[in-house]
């Protein structure tokens, strides 16, 4: 089997890894450093990937790690500014949260993204990502049993938190 070059990898997965990205960190210019980062980590490691490899898992696996870095400068980022500026960071999240709840459903953008990160991730993967257990398993480095436990216990939190019965 013949390896795909690096640049129609990026044309043919870069619009559904960055849709990854943004689920998961809530934020277009994370998103795009993310997406950036994760091209950039898949291309510096793509000669040591052979043949035949899931391609689209393997830059799941990527993003996700990137946007596990991202989420945790940010973090940093934000406690830095919380520890200048109380009252600066006090107006940024008020007005994050009128842009937040004009765009997006705000009940379930919040129960999403209180999930633990590996549940989270599995879920986006899942649901709106439509990607296999299999690939989702690869991604996130674990069992595909593991993966299918991680969607379920997501989905069940999600519906305790939001009050759905199924």
């Amino acid at each position: 089997m013949v390896k795909p070059d690096f640049e129609n990898l990026v044309e043919r997965h870069s619009a559904e890894i960055f849709a990854y990205v943004w689920r998961m960190l809530r934020d277009a210019v994370d998103a795009e450093d993310c997406l950036q980062e994760t091209f950039l980590r898949a291309f510096r490691s793509y000669g040591r990937v052979r043949a035949g490899t899931n391609y689209r898992a393997w830059l799941y696996k990527i993003a996700t790690n990137a946007a596990r870095s991202q989420w945790k400068r940010r973090t940093r980022r934000e406690a830095h500014t919380t520890e200048l500026d109380p009252d600066r960071q006090a107006n940024e999240v008020s007005t994050a949260d009128r842009v937040e709840q004009q765009v997006l459903l705000a009940a379930v953008a919040r129960a999403v993204e209180e999930l633990p990160a590996q549940q989270r991730a599995a879920l986006i993967m899942r649901k709106y990502q439509e990607l296999s257990y299999a690939d989702i398993a690869t991604a996130l480095d674990c069992t595909e049993a593991a993966a299918r436990a991680n969607v379920y216990q997501a989905v069940k939190k999600l519906q305790a938190r939001l009050g759905v019965n199924e």
